[in-house]
């Protein structure tokens, strides 16, 4: 049998002078040996004769197939149970979210904007198709935790079989094996996929996405492209314009490893740009013709318009940092969100979320182009290269010198690329050990990993204190044997593997664990232990947290990692206070910021009105507008506190005009005013 350059076996003396059981076998376990994605209709046909001329080969061929499903089912089990176990400890998560998901379950028009209350007075500041999902389940199940939640985890479950089967298809079962668990043990991945943010949806419509454009660059389908394009459209309405980073490298894996001729290729190119304007734009049409006094007010823009938070908050803004309506204040340059440039993705912040494989990462995407250097345009493990390592170069350049708001929790999006090029590219240098190249880039990447585990673990020295030391031992050990020369003997082999495997795992394994464990809430969740100098609000350094300029009653939450925007938690006299009488009320409440009135609305289960919007700064209502509302009696209480946004925001004037006409009580220790008592 002759093997490639991939190692992967094709028959060779087939039609000589063997005997015909002979060739039958010979040819059986050449295509046995192959990716999958080599003609599997051949290879039945192979196995097919092969158990009527020589029957011995067929349980050889199904003990093969039989271990690659029992490892598939394996990581699939150990997904489901890592992602869904005790997932309700993170009680509501983020409960700016959870209030629009309960509240889309109560009016339909809450659920197609996207509105925080089923009272339709302001929408949440993103697309809202991450809510759908959730909001379909708990429509199904009733809304709860377990319901909100649980179609987070299995959007996870899916994407790490996504990242198997596409690294599989092109580089072997163990690769895709390796593949997966690289993205089901990032402790990032473990964090969002158990939270209710949207990056969960995202990331597997992306993951999709990217698998989808290797699929048509494979057989030149026009249909796999346009689903690719519909699944990043899809994801606009996930997250906007972050779905659309990964474009740039699908139009150029198409253009150069696509099958069809350069015409054809950019005639299919085109269609799929017309269905990627189709399936992002078909909601953003229907909202910007909708009569605006018709529909919610657009949580996080400037004028109610939904382009200007497309563009604006949610857009530009996040890549120069002139974001009006941000926690930074309106319209201020420079980053407020921590130091940019290329190690960003390695300090405190993101490092133990994501960073933990990602030298390693780019290590193995060099070695397996440089492997691939001379093959033909159309190659496909080339192609895989470029599709997953561009997605990780380009998110990862965008991520690191964003001056916007950016928290570590984004990084989610680099894990599958971080997945499969570990997977591929250490596969395909294990195949190669026996050459000095091949061996030294593969131990140099291993020995990288395992230093930088070290470091990562060093930042919280109180954690563990002995794993850092043991992954460090172990990996720079494995190194030396695999750089040091062939290793002659299988078992030698093997314990060598699972060395390396050990040291590459255990230190985000660990984080992982630490994290499936640990309650998290809040708006900017963190994985892991506490670090040391990791900061979570605006600002570059020293892990200190503040209120930013024109904000009050803005503070960290304790603890490790955490949040600094918390829902409010009313107590049982207060909650019973707004629940009485309140359905003859449009709002039970307004309150200051929408993080405040999520508390109160999945307390009681009624609609608050959310002043400001997410930040408290978005000019909706207005101070006459207010007033309108609580002269028609649509409103019963106001609750002080919250965020006083600056800039356009209206909420110190409406604070203002209420606490001089309206008389305030003290409820469970927070003071609120009664506006339907005549104003003095």
């Amino acid at each position: 049998m002759i093997r490639d350059s991939r190692g992967v076996g094709t028959p060779g003396r087939l039609l000589g002078g063997e005997p015909r059981a002979s060739r039958v076998a010979h040819l059986f376990s050449a295509i046995s040996q192959r990716p999958p994605s080599d003609n599997p209709s051949a290879a039945a046909r192979v196995v097919a004769m092969a158990a009527i001329t020589h029957p011995r080969a067929v349980p050889v061929r199904i003990s093969g197939a039989l271990r690659t499903h029992v490892a598939f089912g394996t990581l699939m089990a150990a997904t489901f149970l890592l992602y869904l176990w005790g997932l309700d400890r993170n009680g509501w998560a983020n409960a700016y979210y959870a209030a629009a998901v309960q509240a889309g379950t109560r009016s339909w028009t809450a659920f197609f904007f996207g509105s925080l209350d089923a009272s339709n007075f302001i929408t949440v500041d993103k697309s809202p198709a991450f809510l759908w999902v959730m909001e379909i389940s708990a429509q199904i199940f009733g809304f709860n935790q377990w319901s909100m939640l649980m179609p987070q985890a299995l959007e996870g479950v899916a994407s790490v079989a996504i990242v198997f089967v596409g690294v599989r298809r092109w580089f072997g079962p163990a690769a895709g094996l390796l593949a997966g668990a690289v993205v089901m043990l990032t402790p990032v991945a473990a964090l969002m996929f158990r939270f209710n943010n949207p990056d969960a949806l995202l990331v597997l419509l992306l993951t999709a996405a990217m698998y989808a454009t290797l699929r048509a660059t494979e057989s030149g389908s026009t249909r796999w492209l346009m689903l690719a394009a519909a699944l990043i459209g899809t994801g606009f309405l996930a997250k906007m314009l972050q779905a659309f980073v990964i474009v740039p490298v699908v139009l150029f894996v198409y253009l150069i490893a696509g099958r069809p001729r350069l015409l054809q290729r950019v005639k299919q190119l085109l269609v799929a740009g017309v269905t990627l304007a189709v399936a992002s734009g078909w909601w953003v049409a229907v909202v910007e013709l909708w009569p605006a006094a018709s529909r919610p007010y657009i949580g996080g823009s400037q004028n109610n318009s939904l382009l200007n938070l497309i563009f604006g908050y949610n857009g530009l803004g996040r890549i120069t940092g002139n974001e009006a309506g941000s926690v930074g204040g309106i319209g201020t340059a420079g980053s407020r969100w921590g130091l940019t440039g290329w190690d960003r993705l390695f300090l405190s912040e993101f490092g133990g979320q994501i960073s933990w494989l990602l030298p390693a990462a780019v290590i193995l995407l060099a070695a397996g182009l440089w492997i691939t250097l001379r093959a033909r345009r159309t190659d496909l493990p080339r192609a895989s290269y470029l599709m997953w390592g561009g997605g990780l170069l380009l998110t990862g350049a965008l991520f690191s010198f964003a001056q916007g708001i950016i928290h570590p929790y984004y990084s989610i999006a680099l894990a599958p690329s971080i997945g499969a090029l570990v997977g591929g590219g250490s596969v395909e240098l294990w195949r190669r050990r026996n050459r000095i190249a091949a061996r030294l880039t593969l131990a140099g990447a291993l020995a990288a990993t395992s230093f930088w585990a070290f470091v990562l673990l060093d930042r919280s020295p109180d954690w563990n204190p002995g794993l850092r030391v043991a992954i460090l031992v172990i990996g720079l050990v494995a190194s030396a044997m695999i750089a040091a020369g062939p290793l002659r003997t299988r078992a030698l082999a093997t314990t060598v593997a699972v060395a390396a495997l050990v040291a590459a795992l255990a230190g985000p394994a660990a984080y992982t664990l630490d994290t499936v464990i640990t309650a998290h809430s809040g708006a900017i969740p963190s994985a892991g232990p506490s670090v040391a100098g990791a900061n979570l609000g605006p600002g570059g350094g020293g892990g200190i947290r503040f209120a930013p300029p024109g904000r009050g009653g803005f503070a960290g939450a304790p603890g490790g990692g955490g949040s600094f925007l918390q829902a409010s938690l009313p107590g049982s006299a207060l909650t019973s206070l707004l629940e009485t009488n309140a359905g003859n009320y449009r709002w039970v409440a307004a309150t200051i910021d929408a993080n405040s009135a999520a508390g109160y609305e999945l307390a009681t289960g009624e609609a608050v009105m959310a002043i400001g919007g997410f930040n408290g700064s978005d000019p909706a209502p207005s101070l006459a507008q207010f007033q309108a509302y609580v002269a028609a009696g649509q409103v019963h209480y106001f609750i002080a506190g919250g965020m006083r946004g600056s800039g356009a925001g209206s909420g110190n004037e409406i604070a203002t005009w209420v606490a001089q006409h309206f008389t305030a009580t003290t409820v469970d220790g927070v003071t609120v005013f009664d506006l339907t008592q005549t104003p003095s």
